[in-house]
């Protein structure tokens, strides 16, 4: 998995490129949202095993998890702007798998779940996984991890934040 930093920069990066003018509330909400997926480790201390569908990476990666979760989410705090909702917490939500997706571990992640449990990688695999837990992330694996981030997320970012940012500039 990428680390709860990329997850969330990703998410605010979403949230101000669809809407420059996001509400601190729609930002939390699709920080929040962006991180979300990543409980679904609190199955190992249930003795869920990685590759079920509860398992790591698996429904709260899916597709239809960050559907049914805007859905709620749009319904309980967007009834004002519910295309904008759901567009900023789709795409926050789904861009965790996305992110795990193109990490150099783990067992790949279950975007069809719970239609198909196979675990998919995309081909771009560059993202150091994150270790689970703060005592191993703060480590030399951790540094590796935030040194990729920085490479392949920060820094695309602030380069969409920076266009996005002079574009819009009145």
């Amino acid at each position: 998995m990428a680390s709860i930093f990329g997850h969330s920069l990703v998410a605010y990066t979403v949230a101000k490129v669809v809407d420059s003018k996001s509400s601190k509330l729609l930002v939390f909400l699709a920080i929040g949202s962006s991180v979300l997926p990543d409980l679904d480790v609190l199955g190992f201390l249930f003795g869920i095993d990685y590759l079920h569908p509860l398992g790591h990476r698996g429904f709260t990666h899916s597709i239809l998890f960050a559907l049914l979760w805007t859905g709620l989410l749009t319904f309980l705090f967007g009834k004002s702007r519910p295309f904008i909702f759901t567009v900023v917490l789709f795409l926050s939500t789904i861009s965790h798998g996305v992110l795990d997706a193109m990490t150099s571990g783990g067992e790949g992640v279950g975007f069809l779940i719970p239609f198909d449990n196979a675990r998919y990688f995309f081909p771009f695999r560059e993202i150091k996984v994150s270790p689970i837990g703060v005592e191993k992330f703060l480590s030399e694996w951790g540094v590796r991890v935030i040194l990729s981030e920085i490479q392949y997320i920060a820094i695309p970012c602030g380069i969409i934040l920076l266009i996005h940012f002079f574009l819009n500039k009145s």
